[in-house]
């Protein structure tokens, strides 16, 4: 899914309890997660849920999985996917992914704790594809 794309769609959603139920349902549609891949090395860190991203480097293209065990976490996992998956290391480093984060809204409708864990997504990520 694009950039815009995935912002058209949360526009059409008209109060929060619709885009949280879309968020619920993009996590939903992650491929399974492999369990033998909840691994320390693979859990983000500064998350209260359980968090885990795997990552493949394919023709200089990333391709990330990931999985938690918080329902709206794993839709805000959703979202970043659906953003980097394909993308060079460039591309990924060019994308405002906290920019589009406040365009969605995402910003003031979660908790502290839920943007903080967000944006422990983005480093991981971030550093994931630095390696």
């Amino acid at each position: 899914m694009t950039k815009d794309e995935l912002l058209e769609n949360f526009s059409y959603l008209t109060d929060w309890e619709e885009k949280y139920s879309y968020l619920i349902e993009l996590g939903n549609n992650l491929p399974p997660f492999n369990e033998n891949d909840k691994t320390d090395e693979n859990k983000v860190q500064g998350c209260m849920s359980q968090v885990w991203f795997t990552h493949e480097k394919k023709n200089n293209l990333n391709y990330f999985n990931a999985t938690s065990d918080a329902l709206i976490v794993k839709g805000l996992e959703a979202v970043l996917i659906s953003l980097i998956n394909g993308k060079t290391d460039e591309e990924i480093l060019n994308l405002n992914i906290l920019e589009i984060f406040k365009e969605i809204g995402l910003q003031d409708h979660l908790s502290p704790t839920r943007r903080n864990g967000f944006f422990s997504m983005v480093e991981r990520i971030f550093s994931l594809i630095k390696k």
